[in-house]
Order: structure tokens, then C-alpha cells, then sequence
């Protein structure tokens, strides 16, 4: 068995995002004055967290918010970020750079409504969750197969500190810490990854994990949190584990976590 941690963050705000323009993969804008704070913020929340590996779309806000999040690190400042078009936002065809307001009089106009309405030249729910099951599945071979590489040079020594520092973020009682802490019957965890990506892209990589793979989440969860989009630098943590013969098995630890937000709003 072979368990690692993931970290999905959303990007900070653009000046786009505040006046909901849709920006997809077409329109590349940078992060606002405020999104560089929010970015900073998330990452003075995960200073603690020891990561192994850094993920991130290839779009110019991803990259600025990872970046900000991992100048924040106590671990990883010199980390090398991998960049994968896998993680980009939906591509929204004819609808990037118009109003969200826009996409939805389009959707009612073909009979339909967001998010299940492609406008000409996007990209279907389909294949946003086929590109994000893509990228998860190689995620966890890359996982499996650093881990046993580890095990082969370590004698299977577990990375205690992985948990250890997630833990300490996350105080999210007594179950969860126990699941990341682990158990004498439980591995640690072989690696603890940061994945910076977009809203609607992670909502629908979100309902894979918990309806394709049946994942779990804590009962404090509601129906609509689940499937809300996240809030710009909004933090979900899930715990993965990898076993011969099964798949995946994902439980959420979190999802949308934006306790960090108000630091960001009162910084000068």
C-alpha cells in the first residue's frame, strides 16, 4: 500500500475575476493586487507543509500563485515547478473574454444551462474530467513508482515528517489527524504534492475523485460545498491511497478551505 497527500490550490484573483469575465485557456491574465496577496496569504498558511513535488497549470496565474505560494515555504522555496497543460482551466471557445452573464444567455438560447451548456469551440465536461483523470492516474504511477525507488534505498523508512506537517495545519479532528499521523497498521505517506490549477477544472476533478472513485469526505461537508467552484486560493486536501490489484481510494480532508483569505484582505 502506498498513500501520498494532495494539495489543490485555485489561483489567485485576477482583475477578470472581479468583473466575471470569463478567461478559460484563451485570455491569459496575471494576478491582481489583490490576487498576489491572496497568493502570499496561501502560502504563509502552507509555510509548514512539507511538499515533494509542485504542480501547476501553465497559465500565467497558476504560475504567479505558485510561485507566491511556494516563496512562503519553510521547505520549498527552490522547489522546481513542473507545468502541465493537463491542469489549464476549461477552454470556453467563443465565450472567453465575455461576460459569465453572456455564456449563460447562450446556454438558455441553445436550451441548455451552465455548467453542462459548450459553447462553439469549448470544451465539453467530458473532456475537462478526461483531462483531469489523465493526469491523476500518471500522478499516481510517478507516485508509485518514486516510492519504490525510496523503499529499495531506505528499507521502506516512512517520511513521518510528510504527516507531521500536515497535521499541524490541519486540525481537523481527531479522525483526520489520526488518518494522517497514520497508524501501526497504516503506511506514512510517501509523498505530499501541490497542485495550483483553476475553478471549474478542479470542481470537475473534484467529482471524479467523489463519484467516479466514490471518495469520502467529512460529514461537515454539504451537498452544495461539493459542488461549489472554489474561491480564488480556496485549499482542498485529499489523502490517496494506492493499492496492488484496486483503485484509488480518496478521502477529502478538505475542500475550499479559505480561513487564510482574511489575512490577505487586511494586509497593507
Amino acid at each position: 500500500m502506498t498513500r501520498f497527500a494532495l494539495t489543490v490550490v485555485r489561483h489567485g484573483e485576477t482583475r477578470l475575476n472581479k468583473e466575471k469575465i470569463l478567461q478559460g485557456q484563451g485570455v491569459d491574465e496575471p494576478l491582481s493586487e489583490t490576487g498576489l496577496k491572496q497568493a502570499a496569504a496561501a502560502g504563509s498558511f502552507l509555510g509548514n507543509v512539507e511538499f515533494t513535488h509542485a504542480f501547476s497549470s501553465d497559465l500565467i496565474r497558476t504560475k504567479q500563485t505558485i510561485h507566491g505560494i511556494l516563496e512562503k515555504s519553510k521547505f520549498c522555496k527552490d522547489m522546481t515547478v513542473q507545468y502541465d497543460s493537463r491542469l489549464r482551466e476549461r477552454k470556453y471557445g467563443a465565450a472567453e473574454g465575455k461576460a459569465l452573464s453572456e455564456l449563460r444567455a447562450m446556454a438558455r438560447a441553445a436550451g441548455t444551462e451552465c455548467p453542462v451548456f459548450t459553447p462553439p469551440g469549448g470544451e465539453t465536461l467530458d473532456q475537462v474530467k478526461a483531462r483531469g483523470k489523465d493526469f491523476f492516474e500518471s500522478l499516481c504511477r510517478l507516485v508509485l513508482e518514486e516510492a519504490g525507488q525510496e523503499q529499495r534505498r531506505a528499507a521502506g523508512a516512512p517520511r513521518g515528517s510528510l504527516e507531521a506537517s500536515l497535521a499541524e495545519i490541519f486540525p481537523l479532528g481527531q479522525s483526520c489527524s489520526s488518518e494522517l499521523k497514520g497508524t501501526s497498521r497504516v503506511p506514512g505517506l510517501a509523498a505530499s504534492v501541490l497542485v495550483v490549477s483553476h475553478g471549474a477544472y478542479m470542481r470537475s476533478l473534484f467529482g471524479y475523485f467523489l463519484s467516479d472513485l466514490q471518495g469520502s469526505v467529512p460529514d461537515s461537508l454539504s451537498r452544495s460545498e461539493l459542488t461549489s467552484v472554489s474561491p480564488n486560493t480556496g485549499i482542498s486536501v485529499f489523502i490517496v491511497q494506492l493499492e496492488e490489484g484496486r483503485g484509488p481510494a480518496v478521502q477529502c480532508l478538505c475542500m475550499n478551505l479559505q480561513e487564510h483569505l482574511g489575512r490577505a484582505s487586511e494586509a497593507p
